[in-house]
């Protein structure tokens, strides 16, 4: 990965991180002002709502610190070693945590008629494509697990050849 690209990724992370904090710090009690005034048909929404808004930017945040471990390990050309696994898998497990949240939001919203039915379907679709990545990122840890394998057989068949030779 090139030196411009990393720099690049990590703007791109320091933006979104700095993002996040502006939600949770400016946004959510924003947000929550905002809920109070609703009528008591949707006010027992307020909490989990909120709960589940703060949990969502959480669960970005440890994604986006996992990535940027991730790229440092790749700068630094440790990546296909077995410390690359923890990083990954949090974040599958932040993945799931995210579908998981959006499922439980589809499912605090689908009781009544604070929202139009169409809202908890799409809500569902797009717990199911959150889901979806956690399996790609998924895919990627064996891919990983590969490079690992052959890395670590390669030392091991270097070492041999250096001791013959």
């Amino acid at each position: 990965m090139g030196k411009l690209a990393v720099l690049a990724l990590r703007v791109v992370l320091v933006v979104l991180l700095v993002g996040s904090v502006f939600v949770l710090a400016v946004m959510v009690p924003l947000l929550a002002i905002d809920m109070e005034g609703f009528d008591e048909d949707v006010a027992h929404l307020r909490t989990p709502f909120l709960v589940i808004a703060v949990l969502g930017v959480v669960t970005v945040q440890v994604v986006l610190v996992c990535v940027w471990r991730l790229v440092t390990m790749v700068r630094r050309g440790t990546v296909f070693s077995h410390a690359a696994f923890r990083y990954v898998d949090v974040v599958t497990g932040a993945f799931v945590t995210a579908a998981l949240l959006v499922f439980a939001l589809g499912v605090v919203l689908a009781p009544g008629e604070a929202v139009a039915p169409g809202v908890v379907l799409l809500l569902g679709g797009v717990g199911l494509a959150v889901l979806g990545v956690a399996l790609i990122v998924l895919v990627l840890r064996m891919l990983l697990a590969q490079a690992v394998a052959r890395d670590v057989e390669a030392t091991r068949m270097q070492a041999e050849l250096a001791e013959v030779i």
